[in-house]
């Protein structure tokens, strides 16, 4: 058992914890949460002994074993493999003493050396750190290259894998998916499923948390929360619990129209039902757990594009690449309303592909066709990098608009958190998440009708993350959205491609196919991804030649009026349904107007807020029920369509 009690934590003269009393059992698997700047790291290094705490205790067993991910490692000469074996420095005690028996001709110790090795099961060290480094996306042939030769990326990928290489009952990881691509998230998220120990993690992957963890510990007030079940179980207690509160109710009232707009508008719009069906469980769940973010320091919206087409850009037979071809034949149409995913593994060329259609790099060859009212907004993964660093937020934004008033932009900004003198500030003063806050708002301000977002969330805290998502939901232009985080992916897109040897193909199916291909033995991961096999669903290429068919003209009209008899009464339906659809929306927003009014949570005229609250629900209740009548018809008649 792991307790804190009554703890005091600051940096500097800011406060991070106050009386801060916390009790974690063996076995426990707990996200750590807050704010970027709460102070998640900090408890990290107190329950590691890199700092002390300013006032309580943390009592630990003392032979408690701990293993914890280093953010930085310096480059050494030291091959991939023996920096993970590393991480056993049992192993590595063990080892030396070894080495110093033989040279001393030692037998006794020789023996009793080789009896400890096989006790901590060092004779599979070596195959126990390949096997770390393959899920964690090295390449067989980059085993024994010096740490050196990794980026920064990669070298925090040999950190994590020497912290799971070590023996531990208690396990801290901090942000061990920021590296990371989807393929190995998935496989580290299976990794820690297994782990028999106490975890401690601290991460902005909602959708990784919500597998991995049991527990919720969440920074609040200069307190520690703790909440029972994963993130989503967290959102819709804490929901519960500001519910309780009067003065939040108003507010709560308004997010909670905002987000049941976002699904009414989306179902009218949805065309594809396996992936319309998915995307709606999703929303439907947001609008319960919306009242946890009402104290988001974020609130901002995509405008409306002030021109688009339905189609904004055709690309046919294309190649993709820089001197040689990296996807070839790539045939695509992104239309006015397209919301495309794009899934592959790192150097599959997902990014360059996203690059290309940017302009900021030229296609190989091919048709390409773009509207005359293409505007794109793109967000690269390095954005934040190239930046002017001297430049404030406030000289940014002026430059994209000189004629914009200083107070409209203090406005706008301010719904990313930027405030006061910080919209005055050089950028070079910011931390990775603000850049990319920043990059995130001059892209929106231009008002593009084509978004290009490739990792859009590395770096944002799970605040920003979860105000992006709803953004994007009502965004009413195209997207085509790299990004390793689950939950953004199956909350803004309504289908895949995969970027997978060589070429761009459709992929029918969700996330949750996709996670179980790459657990499939016919498509388990190689030392190489060019070794690896494409999804069954993806195994034909878009642009393959279907049979040439002939067919009667005259035979064709006829097949096309009876079916269009048949499927006659089936459209009338839907179009009643939707007309319905749409006066019970109406009435269900006039509804939420009157439930605005603060008046009406006096204890006088608590009569009129009952009845209110009675004729909201039955009018939720009829227009969910035509909802999901539309949504079955809808199928039903695509279905006969196709």
């Amino acid at each position: 058992m792991i307790s804190l009690n009554s703890a005091r934590l600051m940096r500097g003269e800011h406060v991070l914890l106050e009386g801060a009393s916390l009790t974690l059992h063996k076995g426990q698997k707990a996200g750590i949460i807050g704010r970027n700047g709460s102070g998640k790291t900090s408890l990290f290094a107190c329950l590691t002994g890199q700092i002390g705490l300013d006032a309580g205790d943390i009592q630990m067993p003392e032979d408690l074993r701990c293993a914890w991910m280093k953010q930085e490692t310096a480059g050494s000469n030291r091959t991939a493999l023996d920096h993970v074996i590393d991480g056993d420095e049992r192993f590595r005690e063990i080892e030396g003493q070894l080495q110093k028996a033989e040279d001393d001709h030692d037998g006794h110790a020789i023996a009793r050396l080789h009896a400890e090795l096989d006790k901590i099961d060092g004779y599979s060290i070596s195959v126990r750190a390949e096997q770390l480094l393959a899920g964690l996306g090295f390449s067989t042939d980059s085993f024994n290259n010096p740490v050196s030769s990794f980026s920064g990326g990669w070298r925090v990928r040999l950190n994590l894998a020497a912290a799971l290489m070590a023996p531990s009952e208690l396990l801290l990881l901090d942000e061990p998916t920021n590296h990371l691509d989807l393929e190995a998230t998935i496989w580290l998220e299976q990794w820690l499923i297994r782990y028999p120990g106490t975890l401690l993690l601290i991460s902005h992957d909602r959708s990784f948390l919500d597998k991995v963890i049991d527990h919720v510990i969440s920074f609040e007030y200069k307190n520690l929360f703790m909440y029972r079940g994963n993130f989503t179980s967290y959102e819709i207690q804490r929901a519960e619990r500001m519910a309780q509160q009067q003065a939040a109710l108003e507010k709560q009232q308004r997010r909670k129209a905002e987000i049941e707009d976002f699904v009414r508008r989306f179902r009218a719009k949805a065309s594809k039902a396996r992936q319309a069906q998915s995307r709606l469980k999703e929303l439907q769940r947001m609008q319960d757990i919306a009242p946890a973010h009402i104290d988001s320091p974020f609130r901002f919206e995509f405008f409306t594009p002030e021109k688009s087409s339905d189609d904004l850009m055709t690309i046919k037979k294309a190649e993709v690449g820089f001197t040689e071809p990296l996807i070839k034949n790539v045939s695509l149409k992104l239309h006015g309303n397209s919301r495309i995913g794009l899934l592959g593994f790192n150097g599959a060329g997902k990014s360059t592909l996203l690059k290309t259609i940017a302009d900021q790099m030229p296609f190989l060859g091919g048709d390409i066709v773009s509207s005359k009212h293409l505007k794109v907004g793109y967000f690269a993964q390095h954005q934040v990098d190239v930046m002017d660093m001297q430049a404030s937020p406030m000289l940014m934004m002026q430059r994209l608009d000189s004629k914009v008033r200083e107070q409209e932009i203090r406005n706008y900004l301010g719904g990313f958190d930027f405030r006061g003198d910080r919209v005055s500030e050089p950028i070079h003063n910011f931390s990775g998440g603000e850049k990319a806050r920043l990059a995130l708002a001059l892209i929106i301000w231009q008002k593009p009708n084509l978004l290009l977002l490739d990792e859009p969330t590395n770096h944002l805290d799970l605040e920003m993350r979860h105000a992006l998502t709803v953004a994007l939901q009502g965004f009413e232009g195209a997207l085509v959205l790299v990004s390793h985080d689950r939950h953004l992916m199956s909350n803004t897109v309504d289908e895949f491609y995969t970027v997978h040897r060589g070429q761009l193909t459709a992929f029918d199916g969700d996330l949750d196919d996709y996670a179980r291909w790459l657990q499939d033995p016919d498509g388990t991961r190689a030392s190489n991804t060019n070794n690896k096999a494409a999804p069954a669903s993806a195994t034909k290429s878009t642009t393959t030649a279907a049979p040439l068919v002939v067919i009667d003209k005259r035979d064709q009209r006829k097949q096309a009026a009876a079916q269009r008899e048949q499927l006659a009464p089936l459209r009338r339906e839907i179009r009643t349904l939707e007309q319905k659809m749409e006066k019970l929306g109406a009435e269900l927003a006039n509804l939420e107007d009157k439930l605005g009014d603060a008046t009406l949570y006096e204890e006088s005229r608590r009569n009129d807020l009952t009845e209110l609250l009675r004729q909201q629900g039955y009018c939720k209740a009829e227009l969910n029920q035509c909802e999901e009548t539309w949504l079955l018809k809808s199928t039903e008649l695509e279905e006969l369509s196709a």
